[in-house]
């Protein structure tokens, strides 16, 4: 299973995502896509993100299934056209038990980083 990030360019500042977006794409999906579970963002940044899980036999179908998905999204429904896909790929994640700056015991808030 893979899990690919679909983010949107919304057509205008401060426009958020439909609230039902997630359970828009999950219907749109066709049997064979292999779409199992959609979940959405709408407040991520810099651009509102819809996560697909799919079943797919690779990374390269995964998101090419994601990628379509939402653009059938995008033609379907009015209250999206001004909306753009921008990507569709996994989302880059640090390794199991690594924070944002590296290692477990790295010092990753703001007051860790300042020198004393």
């Amino acid at each position: 299973m893979y899990l690919i990030h679909a983010q949107f360019r919304a057509p205008s500042e401060g426009c958020a995502l439909p609230v039902d977006a997630a359970h828009r794409v999950l219907a749109l999906a066709r049997s064979g896509e292999g779409v199992e579970h959609v979940t959405a963002h709408p407040y991520a940044q810099p651009h509102p993100v819809l996560g697909l899980f799919l079943l797919a036999s690779s990374l390269h179908e995964a998101e090419g299934r994601a990628a379509g998905v939402c653009r059938r999204l995008l033609r379907e429904h009015r209250d999206m056209s001004g909306w753009a896909l921008l990507k569709a790929e996994v989302p880059l994640l640090a390794p199991l038990g690594h924070g944002p700056l590296g290692p477990p015991g790295t010092p990753s808030t703001p007051r860790d980083l300042r020198r004393e």
